[in-house]
């Protein structure tokens, strides 16, 4: 992120850099009267000069520029030049009506199942995809949307709010209900996304927004896919998918199909994006381990099994321009 304060005070350095050297230079003499000592102080404040003008060169050389929102002095900045992603203190929260939303947003998104029934379908948390209290990156962090939004979305085909893509979750990947958009919980969902943006620049979009790349060119081979599921999947989420409960009906492992999964309307029920998913994040602990293919494969063969079917999803993407992967 820019480091203004640095960069400040690097200018006023320079400032007086050029300021000393315009004096020095100006208060050198030629005259014979001068005393040969007074010629060694005199060569010796313009070698100082030298080296202080040299000094501000380089310093020129790294400072940022005004709009970059990510540069540093020195040249610190990512190769990414993005701001990086992270999960602010919670004793940041403060101690008000705003924190009080703030932390409302928090549980909603640890614990949406029992905190929302009326508008959750299935027994999904969301946390169940964005990871790490929804600040972890390439798991669809949540970090600096609110200042994305509003956004263009193909799907929609048409501009939409945060509040609106926050409603697009609830009744895909929660199979549920939307929110009434001034509710106290949609404001608290917004509240703690907003909270999680704290010092990042507005409407930049940071480091590990969304997903891992994977190869979209790849040709699924869900034979394949169903082996690697049976290998590295079934431990944590079953053998069909079903996923693992505690007594209160809450889950050790989330289902990735049937009744309690997502619906076929769901952002991860597209075989590219759940495969970006895998490919970062699973399995559990072990992100990165698996190729392209093999996560192109798995999720070919899981987003396929029975899942509930999302209605009037014919009426997604309206202007034609449907990813391949859309379930129809």
């Amino acid at each position: 992120m820019k480091n203004f304060p640095r960069a400040k005070s690097s200018s006023l350095l320079l400032a007086s850099i050029f300021a000393i050297s315009a004096a020095s230079v100006t208060g050198c003499s030629d005259s014979n009267d001068i005393k040969a000592v007074d010629r060694v102080e005199e060569a010796a404040a313009i070698a100082r000069v030298k080296d202080l003008q040299a000094y501000a060169d380089t310093l020129k050389g790294s400072m940022p520029a005004a709009n970059d929102t990510t540069a540093t002095v020195g040249g610190d900045a990512t190769a990414s030049a993005k701001p990086a992603i992270k999960m602010p203190d919670e004793s940041t929260i403060p101690d008000d009506e705003y924190g009080a939303a703030v932390r409302r947003g928090l549980q909603i998104a640890n614990h949406t199942y029992k905190e929302l029934p009326d508008n959750v379908g299935n027994q999904l948390n969301c946390t169940s995809c964005h990871l790490g209290n929804g600040s972890e990156a390439f798991a669809a962090p949540w970090n600096n949307m609110p200042s994305i939004y509003p956004i263009y979305r193909t799907r929609a085909g048409r501009v939409n709010s945060i509040q609106e893509r926050i409603n697009g979750c609830f009744e895909r990947s929660m199979n549920g209900k939307a929110l009434d958009l001034g509710s106290d919980d949609m404001n608290a969902m917004v509240s703690y996304m907003s909270w999680l943006s704290q010092d990042l620049p507005f409407g930049v979009s940071p480091e590990g927004r969304g997903f891992v790349k994977v190869d979209k060119t790849l040709e699924p081979n869900t034979d394949n896919g169903k082996k690697l599921f049976a290998e590295k999947c079934t431990v944590c989420h079953g053998a069909e998918g079903e996923g693992q409960y505690n007594d209160d009906g809450t889950y050790l492992y989330p289902a990735v199909a049937g009744d309690k999964s997502f619906n076929d309307g769901a952002g991860m029920a597209r075989t590219y994006t759940a495969a970006a998913f895998i490919k970062g994040k699973m399995p559990f602990g072990q992100g990165n381990s698996l190729s392209d293919q093999e996560a192109v494969d798995i999720a070919a063969y899981f987003t396929h099994l029975p899942r509930p079917v999302k209605a009037n999803k014919d009426k997604d993407w309206p202007n034609g321009d449907a990813p391949k992967d859309v379930r129809r």
